[in-house]
């Protein structure tokens, strides 16, 4: 699979501009949801985890390396889904989950948590040591980044057997998962600065007798303009990145990855893989569409079913969230009014670290067997599901709860596809006669 996303970037760089998005998220129907779209597209799938979901000590899911890696398999099984047109990621990948301790503690467990990747199966790692820990003093320079960068490749190469895995560097600004203030203007990185990246991290690799895993370096992250907060989104102007795109032509092979990408008009993503962001990352904004269409159908279960019966959904969820502050509380800000509504309908979507606590998973549970139970009305679909209505009337989807969750879903993902899989009229799809046909398999070296 690491063949593939090496291609991606020599094609870029012919002239034939084609990305593949990146689906960063570890809920099931987000997964079935990314699954249904490759299955209808015809395409790869890469899914990637970020080393706070996943790590590991099992990071907030509860989940090992191994243990996603499973799951996706399953649910891509369940589908009958070609395992080897599945690419597996791991996102921000460094001490980022244990900042809070010294650098050489937090660096041991990053440095685990890529090995346990490494040997889960994961093919595309993004070392991220971008962040200051407890004993670190103000910003880490560029030195300093580039040098535990090195320290976690050379952790993951160690962990890797045949099949080397590809490496993406740097980091956007700001912090990883959506701003936490007011955006009036992003900062786009400057060509010094990707420059500076690049030549620091390409010495620091060689000196550190890393060359091997320097030429499987795809990818560079940076900032160009894209980013979303609580409540609004920086659109993406190419023009305001026309530095970044000309600094790519002097790296043969080389392209961007663009995170935070979530929310953008559909034009930009086309023209963010023109410009040579060819690999583009979303989460919040699937598991947001996942909380938009849930909330739509507990109030159709409102309307169809008795009080006691009713999940009430959204309620279990926030007195969940207030009883458990710590994924939102340093987060939101504001009267009690304001907090609200920001734990239900933010676009940081803190509220997708929720949803697999046992009161919320019952809630949910008990919302899809009342509405399996009964009919859904049209009109009451109409009302509150009107997309997923117009595709009910069309016969194309079933006024099935479960279907019309994956639909809404699929309605962001479906922007990403189109942008991706023919970005521009003069790209041709991208086939690739060597690709691997094997599946995913877990390293065995010790």
């Amino acid at each position: 699979m690491s063949s593939i996303l090496k291609q991606l970037g020599v094609a870029w760089h012919r002239g034939q501009p084609q990305g593949m998005y990146s689906v960063c998220s570890a809920h099931d129907l987000v997964l079935e949801a990314a699954i249904d779209q490759a299955l209808e597209d015809g395409s790869y799938l890469l899914i990637e985890a970020t080393s706070n979901q996943v790590n590991h000590r099992g990071g907030y899911t509860g989940m090992l390396p191994e243990d996603f890696m499973r799951r996706v398999v399953d649910i891509a099984a369940s589908k009958r889904f070609n395992e080897s047109k599945l690419i597996l990621g791991g996102d921000h990948l460094g001490p980022n989950p244990w900042r809070q301790q010294p650098a050489l503690e937090a660096m041991h467990e990053a440095e685990q948590t890529v090995q346990a990747y490494v040997r889960a199966g994961f093919q595309k790692i993004h070392l991220d040591a971008s962040m200051p820990c407890a004993d670190d003093r103000g910003p880490l320079s560029c030195e300093l980044v580039a040098q535990r960068a090195a320290a976690l490749c050379a952790a993951a190469e160690q962990a890797s057997c045949k099949r080397k895995p590809v490496y993406v560097i740097g980091t956007e600004v700001p912090a990883p998962g959506g701003a936490t203030e007011s955006l009036k203007e992003l900062a786009v990185t400057s060509r010094e600065a990707a420059a500076e990246t690049l030549s620091v991290h390409r010495r620091v690799f060689q000196e550190g007798g890393l060359a091997s895993a320097w030429s499987r370096v795809i990818a560079l992250v940076v900032q160009p303009g894209v980013e979303f907060n609580h409540d609004s989104v920086v659109d993406y102007d190419h023009v305001r990145a026309e530095h970044l795109t000309e600094l790519l032509k002097d790296e043969e092979g080389l392209v961007y990855e663009a995170h935070s990408t979530d929310y953008q008009q559909p034009n930009a993503y086309r023209d963010l893989v023109h410009d040579g962001f060819v690999f583009l990352k979303v989460g919040p904004a699937l598991t947001f569409a996942m909380r938009e269409a849930l909330t739509a159908l507990s109030l159709i279960e409102a309307e169809l079913v008795g009080q006691g019966q009713s999940s009430h959904l959204m309620d279990v969820l926030d007195r969940t969230m207030l009883k458990d502050r710590c994924h939102w509380e340093h987060h939101y800000k504001g009267d009690e009014r304001s907090m609200h509504l920001l734990r239900r309908y933010s676009y940081s979507d803190r509220i997708r670290y929720y949803w697999n606590d046992p009161p919320v998973k019952e809630a949910v549970e008990t919302l899809m067997m009342n509405l399996r139970h009964c009919a859904i009305p049209e009109t009451l679909i109409s009302t509150f599901l009107p997309e997923q209505y117009r595709a009910v009337r069309a016969g194309t989807l079933k006024p099935d709860a479960h279907a019309m969750i994956v639909h809404r879903i699929r309605q962001v993902l479906r922007v990403y596809a189109c942008a991706c899989v023919a970005s521009y009229p003069q790209a041709k799809q991208l086939h690739i006669s060597n690709a691997s046909s094997v599946p995913l398999q877990r390293c065995n070296c010790p």
